[in-house]
């Protein structure tokens, strides 16, 4: 539940929340959208870079320490936003945002859960991803209904208070590191003794990141990681233009991305339980299937029953990758480093997502059309659905 409620107070730091302070930005300072759009990307790309050494941290001081301070710097990198009065403390609002928020306050639980959860890690994810659905749908109309009512500013400080007054305590009085901390073992097991028929307990294997960069699968994981960050970063960035090149309504793409979140939340649910069932680099391979059919249907969306079509196949494909990404890590890596790991794993996935949108654009501005860019685009999942098939499960003592 804990986990679920980070995800959730993330938001402040997610676009779907900075989005909605775009234009009171440019109304009030008078600012060009392209300066604010490029500085948000560059403060998230730094911020991005950082989340290796945040994910050592982790694993060096325990998620309880983490998700306290993180929740703190968080609520207080919303009170600097309520501030901002030029282009440099923007910058640095937007840092600290995507630093503590968009990042490490996803990172963190992303740590947890992991911890307490071997057999059922799958379900378990699946659960924190509500969280996550939960404040993609919130945050954008409260901050909205706030900002017309009370102004920017006073939005910012209401997010800052309500993190440092309900969700700071929650971390610090109800988060463990891991169950052993406290008697207990992960899924809830109980520990074998001569007179206790008990479960035996999953032993895992854990991996040093030093350890895991020297196996094929780190590597080949690494590059499945970037590819849905480009391609869906790309994708969403563009979306309405690309619907409009095909003479498609701006409002039937808007739809299109609501359908698409709409749908990923069951999906994501049925694939908590399948990652209990199924390796999950399958998982991925069944992803990058899904993603070169939803790509081959935008190709030729023409109509709206394609647009939806191609909306509808990028929720199941986004249900299944969220969960898949999520959970590999841990499975084929252990759980004693996973901060380290997943640290640069985040890493990874950011620098795709910032530089996602920008191939879509020059190919626009040599062909006059996103036809080119989609058909390159395709050769990513291909090339991802094949890492994954490859990225086998590493055993102790055997480099793959």
């Amino acid at each position: 539940m804990i986990g679920s409620m980070a995800v959730f107070f993330s938001g402040p730091g997610q676009t779907y929340s900075n989005a909605v302070f775009i234009d009171f930005y440019l109304a009030d300072f008078g600012w060009n959208r392209s300066v604010i759009s490029s500085i948000y990307s560059t403060a998230t790309l730094c911020a991005g870079l950082l989340m290796m050494v945040v994910g050592r941290y982790i694993d060096k001081y325990g998620q309880r320490i983490s998700m306290v301070f993180v929740s703190v710097a968080l609520a207080f990198a919303c009170l600097w936003n309520s501030m901002v009065t030029n282009i440099v403390m923007l910058f640095i609002g937007f840092f600290l945002i995507r630093l503590f928020g968009q990042g490490s306050m996803s990172l963190v639980p992303n740590t947890l859960i992991p911890q307490w959860f071997i057999e059922k890690r799958g379900r378990a994810f699946s659960l924190m991803a509500i969280g996550g659905f939960v404040s993609s749908a919130l945050f954008p109309i409260v901050n909205l209904w706030m900002i017309e009512q009370w102004g920017w500013q006073f939005t910012w400080r209401v997010m800052g208070i309500v993190i440092l007054m309900f969700f700071v305590p929650l971390a610090y009085f109800f988060v463990r590191n891991k169950p052993e901390d406290i008697g207990l073992l992960p899924d809830n097991k109980q520990i074998v003794t001569k007179s206790n028929e008990a479960d035996i307990v999953i032993e895992e294997q854990s991996w040093t990141l030093a350890e895991a960069k020297k196996t094929r699968t780190f590597w080949l994981l690494l590059f499945c990681v970037t590819i849905p960050a480009l391609v869906n970063t790309g994708l969403t960035f563009h979306l309405l233009s690309i619907f409009t090149e095909s003479s498609l309504s701006p409002v039937l793409a808007a739809t299109v991305l609501s359908l698409m979140a709409i749908i990923g939340f069951p999906i994501s649910i049925f694939s908590g339980f399948l990652a209990d069932k199924m390796q999950a680099n399958y998982m991925l391979v069944i992803a990058f299937i899904g993603q070169i059919l939803y790509i081959l249907i935008l190709l030729v969306s023409k109509s709206a029953i394609l647009a939806i079509s191609f909306g509808v196949l990028w929720g199941i494909v986004g249900g299944v990758e969220r969960i898949a990404l999520n959970v590999i890590w841990p499975n084929f890596f252990g759980r004693k480093y996973i901060g380290s790991i997943k640290g640069l794993a985040m890493s990874v996935m950011v620098i795709g997502s910032a530089f996602g949108p920008l191939p879509f654009g020059v190919f626009y501005d040599i062909f006059g059309g996103y036809n080119e860019i989609l058909i390159v685009l395709l050769i990513f999942p291909v090339l991802g659905a094949l890492a994954a098939f490859w990225a086998k499960k590493p055993v102790a003592n055997l480099q793959q």
